[in-house]
């Protein structure tokens, strides 16, 4: 593995973890389960497995991308009308 390949691998499980880092008031299981998806695929990287875990890994980031808006378009939504 060559270092840039592992700054890269680094940087997409940062914007993971930063997106993915949201208040509990509603349900986040979808966001930590593309989470994980992303976890796996960058496990199968690690491994040798690099077509199917950077597939793995981004179809992960791209979920995680989506649901965590929904995450916290809904936690918005509870903030500014009261309801939790």
């Amino acid at each position: 593995m060559t270092n840039r390949f592992r700054w890269i691998v680094a940087g997409c499980l940062t914007v993971v973890a930063l997106t993915g880092g949201t208040s509990d008031a509603a349900d986040k299981t979808k966001v930590d389960q593309a989470t994980k998806r992303v976890e796996r695929g960058a496990k199968q990287i690690g491994r040798g497995e690099v077509g199917p875990g950077f597939r793995e890994m981004f179809t992960g980031v791209g979920h995680t991308i989506v649901e965590g808006a929904k995450f916290s378009g809904q936690n918005i939504k509870e903030f500014f009308t009261g309801k939790k």
